[in-house]
């Protein structure tokens, strides 16, 4: 049997520093600080056996977020699997914008001219609709930033709308957060909301990423709509989001690092105002949206 040192320094044989401390810490049930501080500790044979075989799966390229089950998003774990893609840093930074765009809500929005069906959906709290929830990171995380929400998150995938479900149970949020199965707007027929967010597959077909990394397994619709540039996801969400937003509702989405100035035009000609294009912390230009005249 192996000291955590050991198995340590016999795992970066096969996978990086970092990956090898993240299993270590779930074989053990503890923290990496806990793996940090204490080198001497023995393993048992259970544990020495898992951790090698987790360290086998690593080198063959499984996503350790896929290997122990979670992965930290906004401060939170998030449960995924191979149904779900794998939350990113550079998705808080859509996370962040939409928390901006609801604190700038007013609760004394200009209502001249409204039909009925939009003061309804204006009554009570501000809604968002999260467009291909997958794990449910973005609607978990932004229910419980600011619990005064009703969110509204959707998927194509039965499978990702139980993860999501599972991830909004543990995080306490299950009742301000309504689950839908559908296709894009399909699954929200005539409602409207005050905010649309996404992260849609926009990852060009055919694009080498696609074969490289963690990407090799994780779900392909949630990577690529197959679209030679990647857009076509993207160009259906900007398409009809009118049709569902209220008078000044907004629409951010995520876009892949190349694609700013294409999801800036599809905005500009779907009429949307007051665009926006927002940077990650690398300095990519990756969140797009604006706000409905």
């Amino acid at each position: 049997m192996h000291t955590v040192k050991a198995a340590l320094e016999d795992a970066l044989a096969a996978i990086d520093r970092a990956d090898a401390q993240v299993l270590m810490a779930h074989v053990l049930e503890v923290n990496r600080a806990w793996v940090a501080a204490n080198p001497m500790h023995v393993l048992t044979e259970t544990q020495d056996a898992r951790m090698d075989m987790l360290v086998a799966l690593r080198a063959l390229g499984q996503p350790v977020a896929y290997l122990v089950g979670t992965r930290e998003f906004y401060g939170r774990d998030f449960e995924v699997g191979p149904s779900v893609l794998i939350p990113r840093p550079e998705t808080e930074t859509l996370v962040e914008a939409a928390l901006g765009q609801v604190d700038g809500l007013s609760s004394d929005r200009d209502c001249r001219g409204a039909s009925p069906r939009m003061l309804q959906a204006r009554a009570g709290n501000p809604s968002v609709l999260d467009l291909g929830t997958g794990s449910g990171a973005i609607a978990v995380t932004l229910a419980c930033e600011r619990p005064a929400l009703r969110v509204v998150a959707t998927d194509a995938s039965a499978e990702a709308l139980e993860v999501a479900g599972r991830n909004a149970r543990t995080h306490r949020c299950e009742e301000r957060i309504e689950l839908v199965g559908g296709s894009w707007y399909d699954a929200v027929p005539g409602r409207l909301f005050d905010l649309i967010v996404a992260n849609p597959p926009y990852v060009a077909a055919g694009d080498a990423h696609l074969a490289q990394g963690d990407l090799r397994f994780e779900p392909g619709r949630a990577l690529s709509d197959g679209s030679p540039d990647g857009l076509d996801s993207i160009r259906e969400i900007v398409a009809h989001a009118k049709e569902h937003l209220v008078p000044g509702g907004a629409l951010l989405f995520e876009h892949g690092y190349d694609q700013a100035e294409a999801a800036a035009r599809l905005l500009g000609a779907a009429g949307f105002e007051d665009l926006v294009s927002i940077r990650d912390l690398a300095g990519i230009a990756r969140v797009a949206g604006g706000r409905q005249g």
